[in-house]
Parts: C-alpha cells; sequence; structure tokens
C-alpha cells in the first residue's frame, strides 16, 4: 500500500462520503472512487458497504482505520524530525506542563550545560494533554510525563522520580487543618481526575481556580506544592496513588543529542531518590550508549503566543552512538 492510498481511505472513512472527501482532497470523485476499489482489490477484502444511502465501514474497514492513521502519523512525524535535524544548528524540544518535573529540571539543565557536546534546548510549556501528542508528532523530542497518568505506549521511558499524593483544598476547606488525610475521606467532595484520564479539567490553572472557589479539591502528586498558590493547602495523602515522573521519547527514535540529557536527567534523578528507590533509577538503554555526551549553555527566557520557553544556548554536533541497542533515546536534532 502506498501512502497516498492511505491518505485516500483515511478521508472517506471520515466523512463516510465519497464527494465530501473528493472536496477535502482537492480531487474529482471518480478518480477517488477507482483509487478505493484498486485499494479493495489489492487487499482482497471489502473495506466500505455502499449497499445503503449512506456508506458504512465494514469490520475489515474498521481495523484500517486504525492502522492508516499510524502509518500515516509515522510518516507525518518523520518528515518534522527529519527537517528539523537538518537544521544548521541542532536543537532539542522538552516538553512539560508547569511543574511537571518533580522539581528536578534545574538541576539537570545545570547538569546538562556541563557536558561536552550539548545542542541547545528549548523547553516547552504546554497544556496537559499536549505533551504525548508533541511527541508523536515530531515537534518534541521528549517530555516529562506522569505514570500510570499518561499512556506511555509507542514511547520509551526512563523513570525519575515517584511521588506521593496530596489533596489540594482552600484554607476553609474541612481538611486544611488536618495533618494528612486518607483517600476515603475526600470521597464525599467533587473531584475531577487527574489530568490525563479523561479529566474534567485538563487546565491545572482553572483546575486550581476551582478549587480555590470551593467547588471541588484535587488530588495530585506531591510535587504540585513547588507551584502552589498561597491561597491553597496541601495535606498529604497517606492511600494515595504513586505518580512516577518519567521522561518519554518516541519508541526507536535514536539520537545521542537526547540520549546524553537522558542521562544526565537520570543521574540527577538517583541522587534525589531514596533508598529504596534509587538503586533502579537510571537504568536501561542509556547505560548502553557510549562515547562522550552534550554542553556548555545559557538559559534564556521568552514567550512565544503564550507558550513560556527556556532556550540553552550554545551549540554542538549531535549523533546517533554506535552499540546503542533496543531503548536507546533519541529524536532530537543531531
Amino acid at each position: 500500500m502506498e501512502t497516498r492510498e492511505l491518505a485516500y481511505f483515511a478521508a472517506v472513512a471520515e466523512e463516510l462520503h465519497f464527494g465530501r472527501a473528493a472536496e477535502r482532497l482537492g480531487m474529482a470523485q471518480p478518480p477517488l472512487s477507482r483509487a478505493i476499489q484498486k485499494l479493495e482489490r489489492r487487499l482482497g477484502v471489502t473495506l466500505f458497504d455502499r449497499s445503503g444511502r449512506r456508506i458504512s465501514l465494514t469490520p475489515a474497514g474498521e481495523v484500517l482505520v486504525r492502522e492508516a492513521a499510524k502509518v500515516l502519523d509515522a510518516v507525518a512525524a518523520a518528515t518534522v524530525r527529519t527537517q528539523r535535524a537538518g537544521r544548521a544548528v541542532p536543537r532539542l524540544v522538552v516538553a512539560m506542563k508547569a511543574g511537571g518535573d518533580g522539581g528536578l529540571l534545574p538541576e539537570i539543565l545545570a547538569a546538562y550545560r556541563a557536558r561536552p557536546d550539548a545542542v541547545e534546548v528549548d523547553l516547552v510549556l504546554c497544556a496537559v494533554t499536549e505533551r504525548a501528542r508533541m511527541l508523536r508528532d515530531g515537534t518534541a523530542d521528549v517530555a516529562f510525563l506522569h505514570s500510570p497518568y499518561e499512556d506511555l505506549t509507542g514511547f520509551d521511558s526512563e523513570p525519575l522520580r515517584e511521588e506521593g499524593s496530596v489533596a489540594i483544598v482552600r484554607p476553609g476547606h474541612r481538611l486544611a487543618t488536618r495533618p494528612f488525610v486518607r483517600l476515603a475521606e475526600v470521597e464525599d467532595d467533587p473531584t475531577p481526575c487527574w489530568p490525563g484520564r479523561h479529566s474534567e479539567v485538563s487546565d491545572p490553572s482553572v483546575l486550581m481556580q476551582l478549587v480555590a472557589l470551593g467547588r471541588l479539591i484535587a488530588v495530585a502528586p506531591e510535587s504540585v506544592r513547588d507551584q502552589l498558590r498561597r491561597d491553597l493547602v496541601c495535606v498529604p495523602v497517606l492511600d494515595g496513588p504513586p505518580t512516577t515522573v518519567v521522561l518519554a521519547w518516541p519508541e526507536g527514535v535514536r539520537s545521542r543529542a537526547l540520549a546524553a540529557f537522558v542521562h544526565t536527567a537520570t543521574m540527577v534523578a538517583a541522587r534525589h531518590s531514596t533508598a529504596a528507590n534509587g538503586d533502579h533509577l537510571g537504568k536501561g538503554a542509556i547505560e548502553q550508549l557510549s562515547g562522550s555526551l552534550p554542553p556548555g549553555i545559557a538559559v534564556s527566557r521568552s514567550m512565544q503566543t503564550g507558550v513560556g520557553r527556556h532556550a540553552v544556548e550554545r551549540g554542538g554536533e549531535g549523533g546517533v552512538p554506535g552499540g546503542a541497542a533496543h531503548r536507546e533515546p533519541g529524536g532530537g536534532d543531531g
């Protein structure tokens, strides 16, 4: 199958109308119909049920819709990554939500700047739902994600820090003066799902505003304390679900620049870890990378369309290290 054929099929599958799909694709309907028929003959299956007034997908068509989306997304992401890799000045794009680094980022950047051959790093502060999308479409190389709340399917990852949970309440709330609470004690209050699992509120600032207004309480990773508004209170949740802050990147994508960043991050995290979990942090495919890894930098901040960025400025050339195995991090420019 050709990607062009999959794009044609995807358009018809979304529109469920050959005429509208043809208009969307900027082509006449007859050649589009012939292309779909040719694809069906090649696969030996019927993709659309044309017996009614409105076409519908067959079971085979339903399968191809899912598979075609993966292929088309992968091709689009490969195009973006290739174009970025061809830039004169390599860059590494790191996506995160505000406060989503588990308090590790300042030290990670400081340690990374001390490495030889560092590339420029852009830190993009984005909405909760945007980080995984940026990894998948190739606009970000690595992201701080939170397991188990976010789906890591299709990503390689390294754990950085495991956190407990806190309940976030306004000062006058019945739990605000408690030294700790249990989950059963917050069940009577309206609570949104933590962003990542069909959450009611995907913008943390909106979530905090609703908490301050007394509309709900939130259960969140304990590192949220560092970003908390002064008019809110954090109460530890003894039996709250643990959250693991991880660095994630597209599965199988390779880059020396990203390998250096992830290696640095895991070493910083290991220094911060407790004796209980310190032994397993920072291990994985990173240890299989060889050669010297990343440079000195100067961190600056600018605002672009409402998104905060830190540019780690100073160049260097990267490359794909030899001898890397399955979970070798990558995807950056270099």
